[in-house]
């Protein structure tokens, strides 16, 4: 068995929100790098709920509902610099908010912060 460098376990750590243990009514925040064209799900793990209240992003981003088969679009961003949404949406595992990354050649910066419910 490898062992896992401690800079891949970091980035993990920065990348992944952590859920093991969570309360009802802890927080859990996240901020990331997305790729051109690659996606962010917005997702807790298990039988996890979270209500997500704030959304950062850069420009060219595109909102999405997502339940792992369907996706309807809430919302698309472009042009402008960093903005934000206040959605106050219910995401569970399988009924998740999906934020896609629109433009054609950069990496963006999406963060989101929310409270456990469930």
């Amino acid at each position: 068995m490898k062992k896992l460098s401690i800079a891949v376990l970091c980035l993990c750590l920065i990348i992944l929100p952590i859920t093991v243990n969570a309360a009802v009514g802890d927080s859990v925040a996240s901020c990331t790098s997305v790729a051109s064209g690659a996606t962010l799900d917005v997702q807790p793990s298990g039988s996890i709920e979270w209500v997500i209240h704030n959304i950062w992003f850069e420009y060219d981003v595109e909102l999405q509902r997502y339940d792992g088969t369907n996706t309807a679009v809430i919302k698309q961003f472009t042009g402008g610099d960093w903005q934000n949404f206040f959605p106050a949406i219910h995401v569970t595992n399988g009924n998740r908010i999906r934020v896609k990354n629109l433009h054609g050649s950069l990496a963006k910066v999406i963060c989101y912060d929310g409270v456990v419910t469930k």
